[in-house]
């Protein structure tokens, strides 16, 4: 198991990458609508939110699938991001 710190980072590197595919494709089709695009970065933003507060609770029963179920979650989370970054 990875440490708090690691996980942390892992969301802010997902999510970030998240956002910056978004602000690439923006850049790329200046002349589209960006409404879209705005509501994907704007979703990632409150998903990095929801992580970190979860990341950051201090009492836990059990970390270990407190941490699993936070990984599984930001993993299914961000897929689903990226499929609406591919659809834009």
């Amino acid at each position: 198991m990875a440490n708090k710190r690691d996980l942390k980072k892992d969301i802010n590197y997902v999510l970030g990458d998240i956002i910056e595919a978004v602000y690439l494709w923006e850049l790329e089709n200046p002349n589209k609508d960006n409404k879209s695009g705005e509501a994907i970065i704007d979703e990632a933003i409150t998903s990095f939110d929801g992580f970190m507060a979860r990341a950051n609770e201090r009492s836990l029963e059990n970390t270990k699938k407190h941490f699993r179920s936070l990984r599984d979650d930001l993993e299914k989370t961000a897929t689903e991001l990226v499929k609406k970054v591919n659809a834009l």
